[in-house]
């Protein structure tokens, strides 16, 4: 049985750990450091038990979208319905 990531049930160690062990992508990605360190960012509310993760995807999910695919516009609301 998988244990719970949720902020309750875990302590500040274990959820830096769980955070690391899913962006562990480590040397293996030269010139993402920019990145990555943004995706660190986006956890640590998190680590400092004040988000639970899924309010931390849904979070970025609200603010991002793609700039340019397949003719849809570039600029604009990240929800889909444009709301």
């Amino acid at each position: 049985m998988r244990k719970s990531k949720l902020i309750a049930d875990t302590t500040r160690e274990e959820r830096i750990a769980i955070v690391n062990a899913a962006l562990a992508w480590g040397d293996e990605c030269d010139g993402l450091s920019g990145f990555s360190q943004a995706v660190d960012e986006m956890y640590q509310p998190y680590i400092d038990g004040e988000l639970e993760l899924a309010e931390c995807n849904a979070r970025a999910a609200a603010t991002s979208y793609v700039q340019s695919d397949h003719g849809r516009p570039s600029t604009g609301s990240s929800c889909v319905m444009g709301l």
